[in-house]
Order: C-alpha cells, then structure tokens, then sequence
C-alpha cells in the first residue's frame, strides 16, 4: 500500500519540483503523521525545516490534513494514518 503526501507550490524546491510524493508503506512504515513527514524528509531533505519548528513542532502557519482532517485537532505529529492514506500539507494564508 502506500501514502500520498501533497506538496505545496512553496515547499516544491525543497522536493525537486514534486507536487505530489508517494510513500511506500511495505519499504518503510508510516503509522503516524510525524513519521510519514519523517519518511518525506529522509526523501527529501530539507523540507522538514519548513514544515516543523527546531522543537519538532509544526510551524504554527503550516496545517497538515490527513484525508481531509486538520491533524491539529486530532493527536497532531502523533494522529495515526491508515494504510492508504493521503496527507496534505498546506500553509495558511491571510490577508485583507
């Protein structure tokens, strides 16, 4: 099986240009968000740093969704995924 991480437009220099990047769970095991970004980051290195603060804490402008709930209001790094998923990483925009 395998997970589904979006990538945004901000954050595709940090993943050679990819908009979308498949894990493959039966190579490298991803129960929950935080090790699905770990699996990201061992991908693409670099892309965490934008994501996540020094503290290992999402970055309070970046929201992650697995199949379409904000894991901030579930258990955060730690919401569990389930096998297939997709995880979508968004910024937060504001304006006036």
């Amino acid at each position: 099986m395998a997970i589904t991480i979006e990538i945004p437009s901000a954050l595709r220099l940090h993943s050679r240009g990819s908009a979308v990047v498949t894990i493959d769970t039966h190579e490298q095991s991803c129960a929950s968000v935080g090790a699905a970004l770990g699996a990201l980051e061992s991908r693409y290195p670099g892309v965490l740093d934008r994501v996540m603060t020094e503290e290992g804490v999402l970055r309070p402008h970046v929201n992650v969704f697995v199949d379409g709930e904000n894991s901030r209001f579930a258990d955060g790094l730690s919401t569990p995924i389930r096998d297939p998923a997709t995880i979508t990483i968004l910024a937060a925009i504001s304006g006036g």
